[in-house]
């Protein structure tokens, strides 16, 4: 039964929810750019190397949640070579709108499956993938331990989780170099591209800033059921991968 208290946090992680599905619908077009940009180009390299860390084999069934165009879900399906299942989801349709074209001229369109489904409640039966990933996209979530306990919902026993996100670098004099950076100029440049009225990147970096660190994080994942979680850092900790196994 609900409680007074919950009911206000429902209805604030549902405004969230809605908030990030429409900032993220207002950049869409420049989506794929601006991730260059917020990365300094390193992005489709950290997808390649998450991809190729989870341990995915042939006939693999993976699922990439909060997949926006597709960039982390092709990694696996060339990966799988055509041996295997890769399912995208988002919460975002416009996302996976612009997804399907990068897919189809990749002749993938039989490989991944892009569906439209909030990654609180996936429309999946437990155990149904061997792993199930997310990269940039979990800060996102308006509940992270719920969005992480659904990714470990739907693996299987001796599945893994896999978590490919923005971290703080380590190296004191790189990190004040890319927080300048991220915090400065990355919003001022995204907002002149996007020519959007949402800021989206200006609550970029505040949402990397606000996010668990990658020791915090792999504690969190450990709470949330995975165990004999790993830590890969790339690039001086602009990113951290964690991955984590279902018992």
């Amino acid at each position: 039964m609900n409680t007074n208290n919950e009911i206000p946090q429902e209805e604030l992680l549902k405004k969230r929810a809605e908030s990030i599905k429409t900032m993220f619908g207002s950049i869409v077009r420049v989506y794929d750019f601006l991730n260059a940009l917020l990365s300094l180009n390193f992005d489709k390299s950290w997808r390649k190397f998450a991809a190729k860390t989870s341990g995915v084999k042939p006939n693999t069934k993976v699922l990439d949640v909060c997949t926006g165009t597709g960039d982390l879900a092709i990694s696996y399906s060339k990966l799988l070579n055509g041996n295997g299942l890769v399912v995208g989801s988002d919460y975002c349709h416009d996302m996976l709108r612009y997804g399907l074209p990068k897919i189809k001229k990749r002749h993938l369109e039989n490989k991944i499956k892009l569906i439209e489904a909030d990654t609180l409640q996936l429309p999946f039966r437990d155990n149904a993938f061997e792993i199930s990933t997310v990269a940039f996209g979990i800060r996102n979530v308006a509940d992270l331990d719920a969005g992480i306990k659904e990714m470990r919902r739907v693996i299987r026993p001796n599945g893994r989780v896999v978590i490919l996100e923005f971290s703080q670098p380590t190296n004191f004099l790189f990190r004040q170099i890319y927080f300048f950076y991220f915090t400065r100029i990355l919003p001022m440049i995204g907002r002149l591209i996007s020519q959007s009225k949402i800021d989206a990147y200006k609550y970029l970096p505040h949402s990397v800033l606000a996010f668990p660190d990658k020791l915090s994080l792999k504690r969190k994942m450990e709470l949330c059921g995975l165990e004999d979680v790993k830590i890969f850092e790339r690039t001086l900790g602009i990113v951290t991968i964690h991955i984590g196994k279902k018992p």
